[in-house]
C-alpha cells in the first residue's frame, strides 16, 4: 500500500479549481520540508486534495502554515518545451492536520509503507488515548547505515 505521512510548511498558498466535467473541487499547494541530512537543501512537493478536502484546504490553510499531511505519493510525467520529459513527485492528500507554530521542522520526512503506521498515527490524535511521555531533550540524529561488501559466492542462481 502506498501511504505517506509528511510534516511540512506551506510555501505556496492553496489554489482551488474545479474539474470541467462534474465540477469536482481540486486544491493544489506547494509544501517544503527539510532534507534528510543537515547539508541537504529543503525539498518541495506539490500536494493535491480532492472534493470536500479541497474545500477544507482552501478555507483553513494559508501560506506559512505547518501541517501534517497523510496521503499517497505518485509521480507525474511532464512534457517540457525543451523536448524532454520530466518526472515530478506529487502527494495526493487524504487528511491534513495543522501543527502548532512552535513545532520545529527539523526532523526528517516520516514515511510509512503500511496501513498500521497511519492507524497508529490516527489513534494518537485522540487526546484521551495519548500516553504521557517525558522529553529528555535529546534529538534524533540519523546514522548512516554500514556499507557491506557484496558476497558474490552466495548468489542463488
Amino acid at each position: 500500500m502506498n501511504s505517506c505521512i509528511l510534516m511540512a510548511e506551506i510555501i505556496q498558498a492553496p489554489e482551488l479549481r474545479y474539474t470541467s466535467e462534474n465540477q469536482t473541487p481540486i486544491a493544489e499547494m506547494l509544501v517544503q520540508f527539510p532534507g534528510s541530512r543537515p547539508e541537504d537543501p529543503p525539498a518541495t512537493l506539490k500536494v493535491v486534495g480532492w472534493g470536500n478536502l479541497a474545500q477544507e484546504i482552501q478555507e483553513k490553510y494559508r501560506l506559512g502554515d505547518r501541517v501534517i499531511i497523510e496521503g499517497r505519493l505518485g509521480m507525474n510525467t511532464i512534457d517540457r518545451p525543451e523536448g524532454f520529459k520530466e518526472k515530478r513527485a506529487e502527494l495526493t492528500a487524504q487528511r491534513i492536520h495543522p501543527v502548532g507554530a512552535d513545532t520545529p521542522l527539523e526532523s526528517p520526512v516520516v514515511a510509512a509503507s503500511s496501513n498500521s503506521a497511519s492507524q497508529s498515527f490516527t489513534a494518537r490524535s485522540n487526546p484521551s488515548s495519548t500516553p504521557t511521555v517525558k522529553s529528555t531533550g535529546a534529538t534524533f540524529q540519523p546514522q548512516p547505515a554500514p556499507v557491506a561488501e557484496p558476497d558474490f559466492d552466495d548468489i542463488p542462481f
